[in-house]
């Protein structure tokens, strides 16, 4: 891997990137990585832009940062909607920011949409969010089941559908969204190729460990006040928003309006976490680019990289 990652560098404007599942160890090997070759790393976490959901989403600390500039975390109001389309175009000035200071940007997450946006150099049309239009198809989702909306989508626009996990209700209404009202395809024209000097680096683990780590996390989020923090942002934000429908959020609210138990509440949250985990794992399977870190790889680096940093 280092060997590759030094070639890249060699080469004009090169780009890191690190993805994988959530609880797969991104933050630590990331960290440990942009201090090793001079990065800035940019957040490809549509969970983590939103402020104070710090808990929620694992977000990291000014303290775990060890003095590397990170960007696009941390920077959205929760009851504001934020495309793809927009974070491509702040991901993309923040790279020529960050190559102008004659370092090198590193795309850290797991919302596989944000960085083949990126890497693909996805043409994606700026439609605004049409709420109206989005309540009627949640609802028709809710009656008829996503499958019924997913169909629309197929017959609408299917090459954006084949991009698009058949269950990712979020994904499939935006596609419909700029359908309509931008009168064109979700994606009109991608690369066929990986952007130039780019390395994709990918974390594996055996889906029982992966389980394992979500597990234990959401069990530490728990224990640092998951449900405070949402129990604050419920008496501010519509529970209809992208913000408070995502993982680690909306499992909480039936639990605050007393429609569930702690053990329930917990329990869901877990098991939702691990269908997105899946989800995310599918996503990455279909790009054949990837270098995929296995447990063992990921722990030999991190303990190279904690050595190297004490002597």
């Amino acid at each position: 891997m280092y060997k590759k990652i030094n070639a890249i560098l060699k080469k004009p404007n090169p780009l890191i990137v690190i993805l994988g599942p959530t609880a797969s160890d991104k933050t630590a090997l990331s960290l440990n990585l942009a201090k090793k070759y001079n990065c800035e790393i940019i957040s490809a976490d549509s969970r983590q832009i939103y402020k104070y959901m710090n808990i929620s989403t694992d977000k990291i600390s000014r303290r775990q940062m060890r003095g590397i500039r990170h960007h696009l975390i941390n920077f959205i109001e929760p009851d504001r909607i934020y495309t793809v389309a927009e974070w491509k175009r702040d991901a993309l000035k923040t790279m020529d920011n960050i190559y102008k200071r004659k370092k090198i940007p590193m795309i850290v997450g797991g919302t596989g949409l944000y960085i083949n946006s990126i890497i693909y150099d996805y043409d994606i049309p700026l439609i605004p969010p049409q709420m109206n239009f989005r309540r009627r198809l949640e609802a028709l989702a809710k009656k008829y089941g996503v499958p019924y909306i997913y169909k629309k989508l197929q017959k609408i626009d299917p090459q954006a559908a084949v991009k698009i996990l058949p269950n990712n209700i979020r994904y499939i209404i935006r596609a419909l969204e700029i359908n309509k009202f931008g009168k064109s395809n979700k994606i009109d024209r991608r690369s066929r190729r990986v952007r130039p000097n780019t390395i994709l680096i990918g974390i594996k683990h055996p889906r029982e460990e992966l389980y394992r780590r979500i597990d234990m996390r959401v069990d530490k989020q728990v224990e640092c006040g998951l449900f405070e923090e949402t129990a604050k942002l419920a008496k501010k934000y519509d529970s209809t928003l992208p913000s408070m429908t995502a993982i680690g959020c909306k499992e909480i609210l039936p639990y605050l309006k007393g429609e569930k138990s702690l053990a329930e509440t917990v329990q869901r949250l877990k098991y939702n976490t691990h269908n997105y985990a899946r989800r995310q794992i599918a996503w990455f399977k279909r790009e054949k680019k990837i270098i995929w870190l296995k447990p063992g790889e990921l722990d030999k680096i991190l303990s190279t990289c904690r050595t190297n940093s004490k002597n």
